[in-house]
């Protein structure tokens, strides 16, 4: 198994998106990229820790390819707007790539150059991951446990439905 680790918004959606994937053998919400050690919840949406939520995903690289995560990553939300995510605002919903080796950090390279060629104006942070933190318990697997929610209802299944018309092939049947 190997790890990456994305921050696109909401971490709930990120999630939700990637437990789809095929190969993908979880995905955890938690916190990375900021100062505070072992940040709360709270701490992180007040914006004063530094921390983006994120999700780090344990992937079988035999049957999905870290490059095949960024192009998931990079369709399913918009890594062109500074510290946004659709209704979520603030630092720490940014768009964000920590890389867990240099073999990472130049794929993530490849792919911006990429997007830039294609006159994307991205503003995806991409840094070595120091540390991530686990969210707390409710945060985890957040969708299926709460399909009702109108946050999910409104704001994922886009992206779920995003990632079913563009890769159907990587997602599990």
């Amino acid at each position: 198994m190997e790890k990456a680790t994305f921050g696109g918004g909401c971490f709930w959606c990120i999630e939700a998106v990637f437990q789809e994937v095929e190969g993908v053998e979880e995905g955890v919400s938690g916190y990375a990229g900021g100062d505070t050690p072992d940040p709360s919840y709270r701490e992180v949406c007040s914006g004063s820790t530094g921390h983006a939520e994120v999700v780090q995903l344990s992937y079988d690289p035999d049957e999905v390819s870290y490059r095949d995560l960024l192009d998931v990553f990079f369709d399913v939300h918009d890594p062109t707007t500074l510290n946004r995510e659709g209704p979520d605002v603030g630092s720490q919903y940014r768009s964000a790539v920590y890389t867990h080796s240099e073999g990472q950090m130049e794929e993530v390279e490849r792919k911006i150059q990429e997007l830039e060629r294609e006159g994307l104006d991205v503003v995806t942070e991409v840094e070595p991951l120091e540390e991530f933190y686990r969210a707390e318990e409710k945060h985890q697997d957040y969708s299926r446990k709460n399909p009702g929610d109108g946050y999910c209802r409104i704001n994922i299944q886009p992206k779920l439905d995003k990632l079913k018309s563009r890769h159907p092939e990587k997602t599990e049947a």
